[in-house]
């Protein structure tokens, strides 16, 4: 069993041996990108058989040559008219964009997840979906979830829909199954309208979409755009390089930002560069993540942790991560081969939790440090399991670093807010957001962002001092459960429709 990411990387080693028979794991058989030019690479590298297979179990066999060839050549010529004529949607609704919606009676949302990342099973974006949802429900709405993909901690029942995308025309071309999948989500929902009946949409934007805006438009709907950044942004300054398409890429993020009635951002940083790009700021909600202190809490057992990992006898420093540019893993790395190589205080060990792309360049920190001994990776783990890794921990560090282009640090880590609600001694930087949120003395340590020695000064004061750590722990709980749980979360929302639905404006407390 092979991924296509494997696949993909042949492309330059040429592993694939003729004659082979493969089966290729991907997220789903119905929507593999660039399934033709995968399909062409593989037949002419001579792999005698190859299948591709999902997490569900379907199967999808090669194709010939002949339809190989004709799908690549279809999408070549037909890639002008279908940029064309997204381009001419886009435009033709962003003239409408500044209508506003009516919030309808009744206690039905339509709730939208239109990414096109498929199985993700941990990280914030999963703890904030089903924070949201479950925020909804417990305020006595009825959220009728509608979605590319299963959601980790989202009960499928009657209320949830899975739309998954089906790449077909297009499917060769870079953002073209985005794109497409505008159409085939509004139809699906245009089918169940009237018996959903919602009183407002919410959407977590997503790369390509506009699906949000063309409901709004038919139906005359309040529309609530979560927005987490700029991905054309994050494709130059976190991937590396522009997205293909960004032109239109960004006239869609601009189109579901100006048609929003409410635009939902996690931070004042990210509200500042909306209004830069000159969104209305009456409509903008600062609304920073949560958690669910009920899960999350100072009750829960991390002794079965701390027996698989070997860990009972040391003191534990953890950090939950998927090892994005932004965490500041390295930064820890460095921290842990300066406490550890000369002498180890404490007997400490840390516990990175998580898996991403910057996971190869922290083991080589501590590797070539001579400290490996003193880590452990645990890998990406379910995200039920996330409470117990953080009770298995003494400390719990946020080493979070500046944005690379200088320009404000917009995130609100979620598992800040996790941390917070274990009632552990916390580390983190004094980044924007986290350096409001937190308290230097009251609620955490604060260090400077960036800075490896100062990350270990706040370590060892920690370790040195855990009557402090537990009191700043016990105050981090107070804190984080009295003003950030997701029901909290959601009630801001809520708000802010009944104050545009009134007002015209959200009013700032």
């Amino acid at each position: 069993m092979i991924t296509r990411k494997d696949i993909v990387s042949s492309l330059k080693s040429k592993r694939l041996v003729r004659g082979q028979n493969l089966a290729i794991h991907c997220d789903g058989v119905i929507a593999i990108s660039s399934r033709d030019l995968l399909d062409l690479y593989l037949a002419f590298s001579g792999v005698k058989r190859w299948d591709w297979i999902d997490s569900n179990g379907r199967i999808s066999s090669r194709q010939s040559l002949v339809e190989i060839l004709s799908n690549l050549v279809r999408d070549v010529l037909l890639w002008p008219f279908i940029y064309l004529s997204k381009s001419r949607v886009v435009a033709q609704l962003r003239k409408e964009a500044g209508v506003q919606g009516i919030l309808q009676a009744g206690s039905s949302v339509l709730f939208l997840r239109t990414d096109h990342w498929f199985n993700v099973k941990s990280g914030g974006s999963v703890g904030h979906l089903s924070g949201v949802i479950h925020g909804l429900q417990a305020l006595g709405y009825r959220p009728h979830v509608v979605s590319t993909g299963h959601l980790v901690g989202v009960e499928e029942d009657d209320h949830f829909h899975l739309c998954e995308p089906v790449y077909d025309l297009g499917r060769n071309l870079p953002n073209m199954p985005e794109l497409l999948y505008n159409e085939q989500l509004a139809h699906y929902i245009d089918k169940q309208w009237v018996e959903w009946s919602p009183s407002f949409i919410y959407q977590r934007y997503s790369l390509g979409n506009y699906a949000g805006v063309l409901l709004k438009h038919e139906y005359g709907i309040l529309y609530v755009c979560e927005y987490n950044g700029s991905f054309p942004w994050i494709a130059r300054h976190w991937i590396g390089r522009r997205l293909f398409h960004e032109k239109l890429m960004t006239r869609i993020e601009l189109l579901n930002l100006e048609a929003a009635d409410v635009v939902v951002v996690v931070s004042r940083p990210m509200k500042d560069e909306l209004v830069a790009r000159g969104i209305k700021a009456e409509k903008i909600l600062i609304n920073p993540n949560g958690v669910d202190p009920e899960r999350y809490s100072p009750d829960v057992d991390g002794s079965e942790t701390r027996r698989q990992y070997e860990l009972n006898g040391k003191t534990v420093v953890g950090f939950v991560s998927t090892f994005g540019p932004w965490h500041g893993a390295e930064e820890l790395a460095k921290t842990a081969a300066m406490l550890c190589k000369y002498g180890n205080p404490c007997n400490l060990h840390f516990l990175f939790i998580g898996d991403g792309m910057r996971r190869t360049e922290t083991e080589s920190i501590l590797r070539e440090a001579g400290i490996a001994q003193h880590s452990t990776f645990s890998g990406l783990i379910p995200q039920e399991l996330g409470p117990k890794y953080l009770a298995a921990c003494d400390i719990l560090v946020a080493p979070h670093v500046p944005n690379p282009d200088g320009t404000p640090f917009f995130g609100s880590p979620t598992k800040l807010f996790e941390y917070m609600a274990m009632a552990k001694g916390i580390v983190a930087s004094d980044l924007d957001q986290i350096g409001e949120i937190l308290e230097d003395g009251e609620t955490a340590v604060l260090v400077r962002p960036g800075d490896p020695d100062d990350l270990a000064r706040g370590i060892l004061y920690l370790v040195e001092h855990p009557q402090e750590a537990a009191c700043l722990g016990q105050n981090a709980r107070r804190e984080v459960v009295n003003n950030y749980t997701w029901e909290q979360n959601v009630k801001r929302v809520i708000q802010a429709l009944e104050q545009i639905q009134r007002f015209g404006k959200i009013r700032e407390a």
